[in-house]
């Protein structure tokens, strides 16, 4: 008896051509995957809000709202607050989300404990000019701190705190730049670090434009560095903050805020802490209430 193989005219049987096909499909839609993905990713990592908002709008007296031109033409709002005499002046930046307007509050902290702010609007978000990326905002922060220098304020009354995807810019800014103290919330080792744990199905070390790699600039710090990070935090694991501040030089402090998730960056008791830290490393007088 002659079995039927039922073979195509390439020499398979119909079942192996059908596997064939199924795993060319496959392959191709994973390949059409990953082009989106490339295509699309900054939409991905970066969600800026353009609402217009003022100093005031916002609620903060005594606040103005500065246009800082960086190296490359672009137009950077920024708002600024003079430091008390004596007092240091905080260089903040923010996350991928939202807008400066959003961190009201916290500069209105700031100001109450006698220090001075600046808070940098990047590249395509709030009113500033020019599209998001790692190369542009590294730029931004650098013309800001050149900014502040050439206001009066020397880089050893010029503190950094950097926030979620803000630390990456705080980092290289504090790799490149003399400043006096750095606080980082909720830090990563590197922007690709993070995606990978989030897309593990996509080859996201040779997609990602902007990675932010802090782990190849926070050896090269000097200044003192202060790590807050929650153990419960599902975006930017803490084991990532524990890693970086193992990197980086003393003098250095590591709070990990236990049962907290990523918001715990938006809570005042962070910013009490970076106060304090700050009046301690720079053996500051009690700040003016």
């Amino acid at each position: 008896m002659e079995l039927d193989a039922r073979y195509d005219d390439t020499g398979e049987t119909g079942v192996i051509a059908t596997l064939r096909f199924v795993a060319l499909a496959a392959a191709a839609i994973y390949v059409a995957i990953c082009i989106f993905m490339y295509l699309q990713q900054r939409s991905l990592q970066y969600f800026p809000a353009n609402r217009g908002l003022t100093p005031s709008g916002a609620g903060l007296q005594d606040v103005s709202e500065e246009t800082l031109t960086t190296s490359d033409g672009e137009a950077i709002v920024a708002w600024f607050s003079e430091a008390k005499p004596g007092m240091p002046t905080v260089l903040f930046f923010h996350g991928n989300g939202g807008e400066i307007g959003d961190r009201a509050q916290r500069m209105a902290y700031y100001m109450s404990q006698g220090f001075g702010a600046l808070f940098v609007s990047y590249r395509g978000y709030g009113k500033s000019s020019g599209t998001v990326s790692e190369t542009g905002f590294v730029t931004d922060a650098i013309t800001a701190h050149d900014w502040l220098v050439k206001r009066g304020v020397i880089p050893e009354q010029i503190v950094v705190v950097g926030e979620s995807l803000g630390t990456g810019v705080s980092v290289q800014l504090a790799a490149k730049k003399q400043i006096s103290a750095l606080a980082l919330e909720a830090p990563y080792t590197s922007a690709a670090d993070v995606a990978a744990g989030i897309y593990w199905w996509l080859p996201v070390r040779l997609l990602m434009k902007d990675t932010y790699e802090s782990k190849a600039f926070i050896a090269s710090i000097k200044a003192p560095l202060l790590v807050q990070h929650g153990d419960a935090d599902r975006i930017i694991p803490v084991e990532q903050g524990r890693s970086l501040f193992a990197m980086a030089n003393e003098p250095k402090e590591l709070i990990i805020i236990p049962n907290e998730g990523h918001d715990v960056i938006h809570e005042p008791a962070i910013w009490a802490r970076e106060i304090a830290f700050f009046v301690k490393q720079l053996g500051l007088k009690r700040p003016a209430q």
